[in-house]
């Protein structure tokens, strides 16, 4: 993250050359007005690289020039001093035109490998023309050549840098000042997140847009871009490291940022500019503390409204009046978990929910791994609420190692203990057939269920399985063996029961609804007379 007072404010190489006090020309080298000049430089040492930073202009007068050099750009007489340059014929140099020729070409390579921004060669006293083999040289090698008239001291080049620098430093702190004004003011007004971005975009000249971790746009302000350029800044939210982080790209001319908002609620803001600088690098940085602010402060108002829910069931209010204060996260996912390995039913059934408290430290972790605060960790066995209603899909749940892991189909609030019998079915498949994690399939529009009226499947469920009412144990042996496709060992795997119960209870059921479990159509209506149930 860029400093809010940008340290260093380049000048480009346009502004010194064109100031006409100055008198500056460039003789040689890419025609660049942006080039940017950090700081003026002046050295008569043969190798400038042990003596430069980077990016200065470095001026000198050409007194390492071998001395006995003709200079061809002068017709071969001496320049002042005694010291030659030539401008080689073709063919038939002599020796001085050769060592002045090898001197400049290696003149100039140090230069560039020092981060030189450009090449200042001074008229007098030494030299009266800038020698010619230092203008081929610069115009291989692709460094700026700039010639310093007679009558410009090198302290004049310098100073008039010191003055540009000094005037653009004011004017990025005037303009970083008067945007993070602006950024406060929308943060503070109505609708601030979207104000926010406007502001952002407005001050870039830019498109700025909010990002979920899966790199979903949630708002968005200013021109957008066109549709592969979105997807790229999208992309980049996956290279976002775990807290305050940014990542930088490009898209052609287009330059791509994408800054982490960190806290409770992994959001991102994206940015596309045709330009970036410091201070709007600075500018950004306002940006990401305000929108850091206002995402974790809708997550602390959702926490608010947890708590408030969670006292209501405390002092005995019905679960629906709890529930409705629950409206605005839209669903929830219910995620049971148990440790591989482990015998966790028969360790907690003395102790219960409410039995010993488990490592803060582990659960913690857990919290922070499953992106919520509502979890429960007893023992070897997990229970968590994961709201979606900050467009999170239950498919983040990822693996956690160690752990057997079932979400359930997204549900309401006032539904959540049908979210809390999905995830133990899921938990249930997920430890008997050994994979990390296991969703419970949505139910509405996922299957064939939804062609039939919801009242004629009840009906059906109703009229085929009513044997099993009474029997909640053979209801949920069924349901297993049915979803683990007829397995005897899974299925008591997952119930934790011998597999010889299974055979009995399935026997039974058979019996109790006067139906043959082993014909494919009979399986097929009693798995869906169950999903209706």
């Amino acid at each position: 993250m860029e400093e809010l007072i940008p340290p260093t404010v380049p000048v480009p190489l346009s502004v010194l050359t064109g100031d006409a006090e100055l008198g500056l020309r460039q003789v040689a080298g890419p025609q660049d007005p942006a080039t940017p000049v950090y700081a003026v430089h002046t050295s008569e040492m043969a190798d400038p690289l042990p003596y430069l930073l980077g990016g200065e202009l470095l001026l000198s007068a050409g007194v390492h020039c071998p001395v006995g050099a003709p200079d061809s750009s002068t017709g071969g007489a001496a320049v002042r001093g005694g010291a030659h340059a030539g401008d080689p014929a073709p063919h038939g140099q002599g020796d001085g035109e050769r060592s002045a020729e090898s001197h400049w070409e290696r003149y100039v390579a140090r230069s560039v490998e020092a981060g030189a921004a450009a090449l200042g060669f001074g008229i007098a006293p030494v030299h009266d023309r800038v020698p010619a083999a230092l203008v081929r040289a610069c115009d291989r090698q692709g460094l700026p050549l700039v010639e310093v008239p007679e009558g410009t001291p090198f302290t004049a080049v310098a100073r008039a840098l010191w003055q540009a620098v000094t005037q653009r430093r004011h004017q990025a702190l005037r303009r970083l000042s008067e945007a993070q004004r602006t950024l406060a003011a929308a943060a503070a007004g109505p609708n601030p997140v979207p104000a926010v971005l406007g502001q952002l975009a407005r001050r870039l000249d830019a498109w700025a847009v909010l990002l979920d971790p899966g790199g979903r746009e949630l708002a968005a302000a200013g021109s957008a871009p066109n549709a592969e350029v979105r997807s790229e800044l999208a992309a980049l939210t996956g290279r976002l490291r775990p807290g305050p982080s940014s990542v930088a790209s490009s898209a052609g001319d287009l330059h791509l940022s994408v800054y982490g908002l960190g806290g409770r609620k992994p959001l991102a803001l994206g940015v596309c500019a045709p330009h970036r600088d410091a201070v709007d690098g600075s500018i950004a940085a306002v940006a990401v503390v305000l929108l850091s602010l206002l995402t974790e402060r809708r997550a602390a108002a959702a926490e608010e409204r947890r708590a408030a829910a969670l006292v209501r069931l405390m002092l005995g209010d019905p679960v629906p009046e709890a529930a409705r204060l629950l409206d605005g996260e839209e669903q929830w996912a219910v995620v049971h978990g148990r440790r591989r390995g482990s015998a966790a039913r028969g360790a907690n059934e003395g102790a219960g929910r409410g039995g010993r408290a488990d490592d803060p430290l582990a659960a913690a972790s857990l919290a922070e791994a499953l992106g919520t605060t509502l979890v429960d960790l007893s023992g070897d066995e997990l229970r968590a609420l994961l709201p979606l209603g900050e467009k999170r899909v239950r498919d983040q749940v990822r693996a956690q190692q160690g752990w057997a892991l079932g979400v359930s189909a997204p549900v309401s609030a006032g539904h959540l203990d049908r979210g809390d019998a999905g995830a133990a079915r899921a938990l249930r498949r997920a430890l008997a057939e050994r994979r990390p994690v296991v969703r419970e399939r949505d139910g509405a529009g996922a299957d064939v269920v939804s062609l039939v009226a919801p009242e004629d499947g009840r009906a059906l469920s109703s009229a085929r399985l009513a044997p099993l009412d009474g029997h909640p144990e053979l209801e949920e042996t069924l349901r297993m063996w049915l979803s683990l496709n007829g397995s005897w060992d899974r299925t008591a795997v997952a119930l934790e029961v011998h597999r010889n119960t299974v055979r009995q209870r399935v026997a039974r059921i058979g019996r109790l609804l006067g139906q043959d479990l082993s014909e494919q159509d009979v399986r097929m209506e009693l798995w869906f007379a169950l999903k209706w149930r």
